[in-house]
């Protein structure tokens, strides 16, 4: 039997054949969606203390302004968009250069009903991160151990 293995049929296997990348390509797996796929979703770190529960959304390159934080019922909905354009224009007012940026993302999260306060949701940005802190309820706060007397 057989081990499957890459069938190199070219004469010169380390310089890929033109046929052989457009027989084995994935047309629908393009290396630009994978970058801009991978790139258009930041990544977060959730941390969970006794008082809240800590968001850390990694979205260097942006502003304050382009952030939207919004708490609809218990989902936490992150977004931002943010534009870049940079022209160069000759001395007649033709471009010379004519370059367009976007960048969008949306997260969401799903939030425990009756153990987060919604209302007192408060985030900053700062040096690339967006920190967002959702305090618990009492309820939600882990109690410390009681004592109990023994009589």
């Amino acid at each position: 039997m057989k081990a499957l293995m890459k069938n190199d049929r070219s004469f010169f296997p380390a310089i890929p054949s033109f046929f052989d990348d457009m027989l084995t390509r994935d047309w629908f797996n393009w290396p630009l969606s994978q970058t801009t796929s991978s790139n258009s979703l930041p990544a977060v770190n959730v941390k969970e203390t006794n008082e809240a529960f800590e968001l850390e959304v990694a979205a260097p390159g942006m502003s304050k302004q382009d952030f939207k934080v919004e708490l609809d019922n218990n989902l936490l909905i992150i977004s931002a968009q943010k534009e870049n354009r940079h022209e160069e224009k000759d001395e007649k007012g033709n471009f010379a250069l004519r370059e367009f940026n976007y960048q969008s993302f949306t997260r969401t999260f799903s939030l425990p009903e009756r153990l987060v306060k919604g209302e007192e949701i408060s985030a900053r940005y700062e040096d690339g991160i967006l920190y967002i802190a959702i305090p618990k309820t009492e309820e939600a706060k882990v109690k410390p151990a009681k004592q109990i007397e023994i009589r």
